[in-house]
């Protein structure tokens, strides 16, 4: 059940908001000015807040600019409900950070409209938002998984023919770096396609980057004259 906060310092309004919106299926918390309403959020952490503006101590707008200033408060749908419906109030209102406004005397059900709208739009930020961070978290994985590949399953000789075939070099020009000969070469290469199930040489470098294999320094080929 959602839990929406009522901020109006008229106890017959709250009351009366209270028990429409309970018979609605809402936990309903209310508080009396913006200080109490403050209190009242961190403690009880609703889906939604409802405020009036005119109050006294700290008033609606202060509430909700202090609200928006706070982690926890950022992102809560927020909605004002005021008698104060000039233009410059309501551009005000939602300047500071206010999702809505709605003028007294309303409808109740045009705020309840209002209140399942303002809660579905934040269930689907919230939903995007967790979206972006498993997408986000599976990336840094797949990257770690790249930055760390799994050991090769060849022997030193063969994993030194691997780095070997993956830079492009022919048998017979890794025979002449290795200090082999061409045929051991190949010999070396038919194991290394049959332990990694490949069929041959452009299959093995394709494996080699889709895995993030990447040749040590050490096996880099010497450019300097």
């Amino acid at each position: 059940m959602n839990k929406i906060l009522i901020v109006d310092d008229d106890v017959t309004l709250r009351a009366g908001l209270a028990r429409y919106l309970t018979k609605r299926n809402y936990v309903v918390q209310d508080a009396g000015s913006g200080e109490e309403g403050l209190s009242a959020f961190q403690q009880y952490s609703p889906d939604l807040v409802v405020s009036d503006i005119l109050m006294p101590g700290v008033d609606g707008f202060e509430f909700c600019r202090r609200l928006r200033t706070s982690q926890e408060g950022q992102l809560v749908p927020f909605i004002f409900l005021s008698s104060r419906g000039d233009i410059e109030d309501r551009i005000q209102g939602h300047s500071i950070g206010a999702d809505d406004y709605l003028i007294k005397p309303f409808e109740p059900r045009e705020l309840l409209a209002k209140i399942e709208a303002q809660l579905e739009r934040s269930r689907r930020i919230h939903e995007e938002i967790d979206r972006l961070i498993e997408k986000a978290n599976a990336e840094s994985a797949s990257r770690q998984e790249a930055t760390n590949p799994e050991p090769l399953p060849l022997t030193p000789a063969e994993e030194k023919v691997f780095w070997e075939v993956v830079q492009g070099f022919t048998n017979r020009q890794i025979g002449d770096r290795l200090f082999i000969s061409p045929r051991t070469v190949q010999t070396h290469l038919s194991n290394i396609l049959s332990k990694l199930s490949l069929d041959n040489r452009a299959q093995l470098v394709r494996y080699s980057y889709e895995h993030g294999y990447r040749a040590p320094a050490s096996s880099q080929p010497d450019n300097k004259k």
